[in-house]
């Protein structure tokens, strides 16, 4: 039987290793040190380090594998030409996941992403209801959560994955995605319900 997880438990099971990966104690990171040193060989090594995990990070926001694999060759294009501005205050992980964020965002924009702010456009708050669910009700195989994850809008999606994937909280949420701490909190909300109604009605495979 394939490994089970309880929705909306942060993060998911098989992104436990890749998250600790990217934020791990800062230290001297000797492969950044020889790209900055202009060596073709570290930045050859660097891109094949965090390729796969940057991209997976691209693709849970933008969910098409084309537009995330021009995230990741731009992301890479930036950081490496910023390199020098890279001063350990994170782990390079952390510092390059965070540009390939701003950049998926970017393209959901372009995608004219529907997320109203609600401060500016109030709407009814049915955070009540979506907080009576009993969430711990339902056990779901990973893949069953991630293909559910991936049928969800745009909007939705993003705040789900920034939120309970990587783990960034709700207030700096509304920050990368210029709306109000509030409208994240009601986005989640509804992402939530309409993501269990997926679920229980087996809307995936």
């Amino acid at each position: 039987m394939g490994a089970t997880l309880f929705l909306f438990v942060r993060p998911f099971c098989n992104l436990i290793i890749e998250s600790l990966e990217l934020t791990a104690t800062i230290t001297y990171d000797e492969l950044v040190e020889k790209c900055k040193q202009g060596d073709r060989l570290g930045y050859s090594q660097l891109y094949n380090k965090y390729a796969k995990a940057m991209y997976n990070t691209s693709l849970r926001i933008v969910n098409n594998t084309a537009d995330a694999e021009d995230v990741l060759q731009d992301a890479f294009t930036d950081a490496f030409k910023h390199l020098n501005e890279f001063r350990y205050n994170s782990t390079f992980g952390a510092w390059l996941k965070r540009i390939v964020i701003n950049k998926s965002i970017s393209l959901l924009r372009k995608r004219k992403m529907q997320l109203v702010d609600i401060d500016s456009n109030p709407v009814a708050d049915n955070s009540a209801e979506t907080d009576g669910i009993d969430e711990t009700a339902f056990a779901f195989k990973v893949d069953a959560v991630k293909q559910a994850i991936a049928l969800l809008p745009d909007g939705y999606r993003t705040v789900v994955n920034l939120y309970l994937v990587e783990a960034i909280p709700q207030e700096e949420i509304g920050t990368l995605l210029g709306i109000s701490h509030n409208t994240v909190r009601t986005q989640y909300h509804r992402a939530k319900q309409k993501l269990l109604t997926i679920l229980k009605e087996g809307g995936v495979e």
